[in-house]
């Protein structure tokens, strides 16, 4: 087996939650790597989740949208790019019921925008474009063989048609153009640093305060989830013993009904699952379950490692530590968040509030994130291209 050694990696997205665990990782443990990441710090992401790398000689931050096809080009040039992780996505199912746009925008043309950098550059030796399990759209509920790498795709919601049409443009640069792609499908994951409009830190901050935890329909959907860090192990794998123009499955065979990830969390808390639990109106559609054959990444040598119970209690510690982390994430923690459309491409709560999540660049590099709860543009600026935090 073939071991690739980068120089240079891009990894796009990585303030948000699964790609700064990458990020953190690769640091850490190869300061021979340079790592670059690019992120326009938008609502679910934020610059703290990068902390353990900041001081890093090895690490540089620029902040800057991946549709920008000349800040791309500059930085696949400038520091000599041979790597890039594409996690940089719109990924929560229930905006993209509401403001879908915004999920092809980002999605596939930011995605367009990347892989077209790479053709123009010609330097860039893997592309590893991160993509979803929900792509495969909903496995029968008495399937014994999940998903594997060849299945037929069949989203049934707004996002996962945006990551699948994604995968399709990964997939005709490989081949028109010889790019050397690699992708990824994963299930659920969790863990600290989360944006609390995902399930488990939404339940884990609701019953921190005390109150109900709203489960969408009855709660039979089932969902397999993974902790983080055993992810950012998987994509270092990947990374290093992937093979070009391959498609990988990051998921495991545990499974957990959304009634029963509520029921676990409510009993960490010491809470009457009898009482605290809050059925709500459904999503449009809701996939019953989602369910990967995994063996392909196994056969590289990863494997899970974190029991669901040590797993959940370790994210749990965390909000406990760490309960402002996110600043006013109220608008997140409704049963059915929704993001709408604003002027100037950005996005408030549909409750109407102003409430907004803003970055103040201090002089001395670091960021100050407030009310992030989202973001709304204010009349009459002009966001420049991109800002470098060494």
């Amino acid at each position: 087996m073939a071991i690739y050694t980068p120089k240079n990696i891009l990894i796009t997205g990585a303030a948000g939650f699964i790609a700064s665990h990458v990020a953190n990782r690769l640091v850490r443990t190869y300061p021979e790597y340079k790592i670059v990441v690019l992120d326009k710090l938008d609502y679910c992401s934020n610059l703290k989740n990068l902390n353990p790398s900041r001081s890093s000689p090895n690490f540089k931050f620029v902040k800057g949208d991946i549709a920008s096809a000349d800040l791309v080009n500059y930085l696949l040039i400038t520091e000599s790019i041979d790597t890039i992780m594409h996690f940089a996505a719109q990924t929560h199912v229930d905006n993209s019921f509401g403001n879908s746009f915004e999920f092809t925008k980002n999605n596939i043309y930011g995605t367009h925008v990347l892989l077209e950098a790479c053709k123009v550059t010609g330097q860039v030796r893997r592309f590893i474009h991160v993509s979803t399990d929900e792509v495969y759209g909903e496995t029968d509920e008495d399937a014994v063989v999940g998903n594997h790498e060849a299945s037929q795709l069949l989203p049934t919601n707004p996002y996962s048609a945006t990551k699948a049409g994604a995968e399709m443009l990964v997939m005709a640069y490989g081949r028109s153009y010889g790019l050397p792609v690699i992708t990824t499908r994963g299930n659920n994951v969790y863990g600290p640093n989360q944006f609390p409009e995902k399930l488990i830190p939404k339940f884990i901050l609701l019953a921190m305060q005390g109150k109900d935890l709203p489960i969408h329909g009855d709660g039979s959907n089932v969902r397999s989830y993974l902790y983080c860090e055993d992810v950012a192990e998987a994509f270092e794998v990947i990374l290093h013993k992937g093979e070009v123009g391959h498609v990988y499955n990051v998921g495991t065979k545990r499974e957990r009904r959304v009634i029963d990830v509520a029921k676990d969390v409510a009993e960490l808390f010491s809470m009457d699952t009898e009482k605290c639990i809050q059925f709500v109106e459904n999503r449009p559609f809701n996939d019953q379950r989602y369910f990967l054959d995994d063996q392909k990444l196994k056969n590289l040598g990863w494997s899970e490692r974190t029991k669901w119970e040590d797993g959940l209690k370790k994210t749990m510690d965390w909000y406990l530590s760490n309960p402002d982390w996110w600043g006013d994430v109220s608008g997140a923690l409704l049963p059915h968040p929704r993001m709408l459309m604003m002027p100037g491409g950005m996005d408030r709560p549909a409750d109407g509030s102003d409430k907004t999540q803003s970055g103040s660049h201090l002089s001395n590099g670091h960021t100050h994130q407030a009310q992030m709860v989202a973001p709304v543009a204010e009349s009459g600026t002009t966001k420049p291209p991109y800002k470098s935090i060494d």
